[in-house]
């Protein structure tokens, strides 16, 4: 293994020891499903969190975490990053899929249909599905928006998104770290109508280009007057969720799950 891999093995290996830093009631509680679903050619790990409820309790919104970067032995959905948000989302009363993917644009689809299809075995309400993505797996959250009609709402935290006027920021970016760059050559005219959106924005974002992306997305989605929520945190930087401990990070975690029970119509 050449020294630049052993690099990148220590930084994914750091990463996957970071969780949310923020606790709330029923996180321990959580009950996790291990599932598999089918791509057209080949069967991936998927893993389901639910909240602790009692037998026979009506089905549940659902929602999923979409993957830009090719996994599909299912490492990612084991990181912490990960695990921890599928935790507080399944104790706000919304159960919480995680999957591995090999082509993480096209996979995505495969994992609704079996979250579809499969929706009265698994206890989940077919009809109230949204999308929890962050970083470099928003690509494929808009990409799944512009493409699934049944998608009732999408949470977006500090993600790269389009390139629009010409810039190459998100290809560039996602060349550099592997994540699918899923809304090539879409615009914001892709989007849907009606589909609420939560997009928050971390003022100190360290990455290049993401925030100068991002502002246009926002502006362009406000000028089609789309249903969206944009939380600016003006001090936060990328991941602020794990590595801050601050009230005011704590409160930006309790808007996304605020937003996500209130569009999924989750009880508790």
């Amino acid at each position: 293994m050449s020294e630049q891999d052993k690099t990148r093995e220590e930084q994914i290996r750091e990463i996957a020891k970071k969780t949310v830093r923020y606790r709330m009631a029923g996180t321990d509680d959580v009950v996790v499903r291990n599932i598999t679903y089918n791509t057209g050619h080949e069967d991936l790990a998927m893993d389901i969190y639910y909240p602790s409820q009692p037998a026979g309790a009506a089905r549940l919104p659902v929602a999923l975490i979409p993957f830009g970067y090719a996994d599909p032995e299912g490492h990612i959905r084991t990181f912490g990053p990960v695990t921890s948000w599928a935790r507080l989302t399944a104790a706000s009363g919304i159960a919480t899929a995680i999957y591995g993917t090999r082509a993480p644009a096209e996979n995505i689809h495969a994992a609704l249909a079996h979250l579809r299809t499969n929706a009265v075995g698994l206890n989940l309400d077919a009809q109230r599905i949204g999308l929890f993505a962050s970083s470099g797996n928003v690509p494929v959250a808009l990409s799944a928006l512009m493409r699934d009609a049944g998608i009732r709402c999408a949470a977006l935290l500090c993600g790269y998104t389009l390139d629009l006027d010409g810039s190459t920021a998100v290809a560039d970016m996602a060349r550099q770290v592997l994540f699918a760059d899923a809304c090539s050559g879409r615009s914001v005219a892709d989007l849907p109508d009606g589909v609420p959106m939560l997009v928050v924005r971390a003022g100190r974002d360290q990455f290049p280009g993401l925030n100068a992306a991002l502002d246009k997305v926002i502006a362009g989605v406000l000028a089609r007057n789309l249903p969206l929520t944009v939380v600016n945190y003006a001090t936060g930087g990328h991941g602020f969720e794990f590595e801050e401990d601050t009230e005011m990070s704590r409160e930006v975690i309790r808007q996304v799950l605020a937003f996500l029970r209130f569009h999924l119509k989750a009880m508790g």
